[in-house]
């Protein structure tokens, strides 16, 4: 069996209640955070939307190192249409980079640093599982905070939300 088998369809439950989060995310609160050292709404929002380029990293490239940079999109929040462009553009090159990975691209190490700091040095199958998606899963949690800190109804994500019975 090949890895990419198994991490496909979580990669895609993972997308899909994302993109339920980011849907929700209001167009007239970009500036908005729970805490002066939280990051404003739009951007966080973009940030999300955008992780899944990360893929294209970890896939394509023996290393990365943060420290020189990347070509990462502008965080910007300028509309929640952009918004969702993002996202659904992002994931679908995130995917198809995935469709294509084999057992030996997803076992070879794949080196993270800023600079001469070592982030990480592990598998890519395993950068994927904890940089990426671990990563994108604990942002848009925030965003659900973000949500409900503002009125604004919760997805459900794994069950039920107090906005959201899934059918209950």
């Amino acid at each position: 069996m090949e890895i990419r088998e198994l991490l496909l369809p979580e990669f895609d439950a993972e997308m899909q209640r994302t993109r339920t989060t980011l849907e929700r995310i209001p167009e007239d609160k970009p500036d908005y955070k729970p805490h002066e050292k939280s990051m404003a709404m739009g951007r966080l929002a973009m940030h999300v939307a955008t992780l899944p380029l990360f893929m294209k990293y970890i896939l394509t490239s023996p290393s990365f190192d943060i420290a020189k940079g990347s070509d990462h999109p502008d965080l910007t929040f300028v509309s929640h249409e952009k918004l969702m462009a993002a996202f659904e553009q992002h994931t679908a090159n995130a995917r198809a980079l995935l469709e294509k990975a084999t057992n030996e691209d997803l076992l070879t190490p794949w080196k993270f640093s800023f600079g001469e700091y070592v982030i990480s040095n592990e598998s890519r199958a395993l950068t994927y599982r904890t940089l990426f998606l671990n990563h994108l899963i604990h942002h848009r949690a925030q965003l659900g905070v973000y949500l409900r800190l503002n009125n604004l109804p919760v997805p459900a994500i794994y069950g039920p939300s107090a906005d959201d019975r899934m059918g209950l």
